[in-house]
């Protein structure tokens, strides 16, 4: 009998994961990372229109299905790495960028450190309750358009590929729900989605950058392109690429975030036309393809949300690419991932450096 390790984070698409393991007859450990994050411990949590994961809440909720399906459970202390995860947050906060800890946790957490801890129990596989689908040794979007989570597993190592299983990623959210409430889970059938960052329960990200790196946060300026003063700001932390609302400005019309410049503590503002670009630097490419030595038609996803476009992307010798635009984009943001597909199928992706 196959042995998978099943990342178990009390949610409804993990819980319906261990289901659908069992009856497809693997030999189920369910594993739980606890990460040192309560900011989802208060009773009333769960009553949320929007949550994080990985709360005290959510280890007893997976624990009790493991429980009822009669599989092993093991909470595994992450604290310490996971506050790498959190610096790594702020970090980039402070330097400008805006970043993605559910890219970097996927990465270096779940399918690293718990996928590691799964060989050392003699597990073959690896499951998680995302929305993809791993066909034939290949990375491929979900079904559900909706909650394609494809785009944050970009950088899984090539070599893990033949080791992945996506139960729920063939079936839509409403299909999953619905099953998880015939297979008697009713405690977590109706939780609602894991939507928020699981560090940052206040839904503000700066309580995160201001505590974790203090020193950093410097009072700047707010100008236009022609370097016109349009006002000052306390952190440009506060800011992100493409930003409108809460730039704490008057200039008579809208004004978008166009560049953050952290050596002066600058925010560059400007009409939304100045947001597109026509392509941008990638770093630290992963490809789950052979890197390709010609420039690479492809579909680039620059953001969850973002419907991804046709782009040629050009492999670098440093481990970088650059990916051109069939169309320029807006708000092409530093710190963010970008995704290569070709149709549903995931090439590889890495860190936005810079728009060109």
């Amino acid at each position: 009998m196959p042995r998978v390790v099943l990342a178990m984070s009390g949610g409804v698409d993990s819980s319906a994961s261990a289901v659908l393991l069992k009856r497809q007859g693997f030999d189920v450990i369910g594993l739980f990372m606890r990460t040192g994050t309560h900011g989802h411990d208060q009773p009333d949590a769960r009553r949320d229109n929007k949550k994080g994961c990985c709360s005290a809440i959510d280890a007893g909720d997976a624990r009790r299905v493991a429980d009822r399906l009669d599989i092993p459970f093991y909470a595994l202390d992450f604290e310490s790495e996971f506050s790498r995860i959190i610096d790594y947050f702020a970090d980039e906060y402070a330097r400008g960028r805006t970043p993605n800890p559910c890219v970097v946790c996927n990465n270096w957490l779940k399918f690293g450190q718990l996928w590691a801890f799964g060989k050392k129990l003699g597990a073959d596989f690896i499951a998680t309750g995302h929305y993809a689908q791993a066909i034939d040794g290949e990375l491929h979007k979900g079904i559900d358009g909706e909650k394609d989570q494809s785009y944050v597993l970009h950088g899984i190592k090539r070599e893990v590929l033949p080791h992945l299983l996506f139960p729920v990623g063939g079936y839509t959210k409403p299909q999953i729900r619905q099953f998880a409430r015939e297979a008697g889970l009713a405690s977590v059938a109706e939780k609602p989605d894991s939507v928020e960052i699981c560090f940052v329960p206040s839904g503000d990200h700066t309580d995160v950058v201001r505590s974790r790196r203090p020193e950093v946060v410097t009072a700047g300026t707010i100008v236009e392109r022609d370097g016109t003063v349009l006002g000052a700001h306390d952190g440009i932390d506060r800011f992100t690429i493409g930003q409108r609302k809460g730039l704490g400005v008057a200039a008579g019309r809208k004004r978008f975030v166009l560049e953050l410049l952290p050596e002066t503590n600058t925010v560059v503002v400007g009409d939304e036309s100045d947001l597109l670009a026509p392509g941008l630097i990638a770093t630290d490419v992963n490809w789950l393809i052979d890197a390709p030595s010609e420039p690479l038609s492809c579909t680039a996803k620059i953001r969850y949300r973002h419907a991804g476009v046709p782009a040629t992307v050009t492999a670098a010798p440093d481990g970088g690419a650059e990916v051109r635009f069939d169309v320029p984009q807006p708000a092409v943001t530093p710190g963010q991932a970008v995704a290569f597909y070709e149709g549903t199928r995931v090439l590889g992706g890495g860190w936005i450096g810079r728009a060109t």
